[in-house]
């Protein structure tokens, strides 16, 4: 699967005619910009200025793919959008699965994400998803998530292994300590109109068809309540959608932390 995203790519510097009026014909090669292009087929992926900075999808993945591997990771999905100017890659691990519910099993993951046309740094983002989006966006649980701009200033794109590693390890940790509150701690009815407020008013009747429908008792149900209505009925080209996309499982983290230290005590 990865030879997809695996390509040759190379940087060829822009050139052009400067323009003013004097007739000079001669070809500028200092523009500031250069082309990025796949070597394969001699595709331009993008234009940049003389600042970005390449990171190859091969170099990533050669990274990523030994450290995820000896933690018995398992490629599950790559998408090439495009002429190949973004990638996905999703890894499982699947020796931590849980059973959430009786149809409800998931296992950590980690989406490694790149782009040649500056929509997508080098993303690297850990937790649980259940839908992943063109533009890199995630809905589900992001346990960590790494970000780094193409730029030439922005050493931290050499630390890539040390990411990974520690991306991996705090994947693993929300499984062991967070899921079991969220499964085990029974919610109230301000914890549902704390949900409610979540959401754009517009999605009101959407959300509380839901709620009637499935009938939520626990935060992980109120949880999959949220992600459902994201996933399938809601607008997703609205930007307010996209907040509650980035707030959702860390709010709701939050009330059953705050729920199950009240229960405790």
């Amino acid at each position: 699967m990865l030879e997809k995203v695996m390509f040759p790519v190379k940087e060829v510097p822009a050139v052009g005619y400067p323009l003013d009026d004097n007739q000079d014909v001669t070809l500028l090669d200092k523009t500031g910009y250069k082309f990025i292009v796949r070597e394969d087929t001699n595709q331009v992926l993008s234009c940049m200025t003389n600042e970005y900075k390449l990171v190859k999808n091969e170099t990533i993945i050669n990274k990523a793919k030994p450290i995820i591997e000896s933690n018995n990771g398992v490629l599950k999905e790559v998408r090439s959008f495009g002429t190949g100017n973004r990638m996905f890659t999703k890894w499982e691990f699947p020796d931590h699965k849980v059973k959430l519910s009786k149809n409800d099993v998931m296992s950590p993951e980690i989406v490694i994400a790149n782009s040649y046309n500056g929509v997508v740094g080098v993303n690297i983002i850990a937790g649980a998803f259940r839908m992943i989006c063109s533009n890199g966006a995630v809905i589900g649980i992001i346990a960590k998530k790494y970000t780094n701009r193409h730029l030439k200033s922005n050493v931290s794109l050499d630390n890539l292994d040390s990411v990974i590693e520690d991306t991996m390890n705090k994947t693993k940790l929300i499984f062991k300590d967070e899921f079991p509150i969220l499964m085990d701690t029974q919610i109230k009815e301000n914890h549902i109109v704390k949900f409610l407020e979540m959401f754009p008013i517009q999605t009101n009747e959407i959300i509380t068809q839901s709620l009637i429908a499935n009938k939520p008792k626990s935060f992980w149900d109120l949880f999959n309540v949220g992600t459902n209505v994201l996933t399938h009925h809601v607008n997703r080209d609205v930007q307010a959608v996209h907040n509650v996309e980035n707030q959702l499982y860390p709010k709701i983290k939050r009330m059953a932390l705050k729920e199950a230290k009240i229960a405790v005590a």
